[in-house]
C-alpha cells in the first residue's frame, strides 16, 4: 500500500470497524440521480457503473467500479447535494459501506484519516481530469487501445454498449475496433 494512505493503528481500528456489509442484485440501483449520496462504498465483489442520463434519454457511462475500489457519487457524498449520476450494479455486488456522518466523525477524530480521504479525492480528481483529456483529444482507436491497456478484463464482463458509451464512441465503431484492433 502507498505510504501516503497508511493509517496509525488507532485510526485504522476505528476506520475498519465502521464498515457494514451490503449486497446488491444485478441491475439494482445503488444511488439514483437526484438523491443525496449517504454512503461511501468499498467494492468487495462485482462490477458497478455510474451513468448520466442525457436530455434525449440516452445514458452515458461515466465510470466503472470493481474490486478493490470505492464506489458511489463522491461529489454528492462530500457536498451532500443531489447526485447528477445513477450508480447501478452491473453484476451481483458485495460491498462494505459507511454512512456520511460516521465518515465525518472519524475524520474529525483522526487527522490522518482526513488526510487519507483528501489524498484519495485528489487521486480520483487526477483520474477524472486525465480521462477528460482522453475523451476530448484521443481518436476512437486511441481511446479503445488505452482502455484495453488499463482495464482489459472489463471487455468480457461488461456489455459492449456500456463500454462504447464510456469511451464516448459509437457502438458500431466499438464493434469495428473490437474486430480490427489486435488485443
Amino acid at each position: 500500500m502507498d505510504a501516503r494512505f497508511r493509517l496509525p493503528d488507532a485510526a485504522w481500528q476505528d476506520f475498519s470497524a465502521a464498515w457494514q456489509p451490503v449486497g446488491f442484485k444485478r441491475k439494482a440501483v445503488i444511488t439514483a440521480a437526484g438523491e443525496v449520496e449517504r454512503y461511501l462504498y468499498f467494492v468487495v465483489e462485482g462490477i458497478q457503473r455510474a451513468y448520466y442520463l442525457a436530455e434525449d434519454g440516452t445514458d452515458v457511462t461515466v465510470v466503472f467500479t470493481y474490486p478493490p475500489s470505492f464506489c458511489g457519487v463522491p461529489d454528492s457524498l462530500q457536498l451532500q447535494t443531489p447526485a447528477h449520476y445513477t450508480v447501478e450494479a452491473l453484476t451481483a455486488s458485495s460491498m462494505l459501506r459507511m454512512g456520511y456522518q460516521q465518515l465525518q466523525d472519524l475524520m474529525d477524530k483522526h487527522r490522518s484519516l482526513e488526510r487519507m480521504v483528501r489524498l484519495a479525492t485528489a487521486a480520483a480528481l487526477y483520474g477524472v481530469m486525465h480521462r477528460q483529456a482522453e475523451i476530448m483529444a484521443f481518436s476512437a482507436e486511441q481511446k479503445f487501445t488505452t482502455f484495453l491497456q488499463r482495464s482489459p478484463h472489463l471487455l468480457n464482463m461488461v456489455p459492449h454498449k456500456y463500454l462504447a458509451s464510456y469511451l464516448a464512441i459509437d457502438a458500431s465503431t466499438f464493434s469495428k475496433l473490437l474486430s480490427s484492433v489486435r488485443i
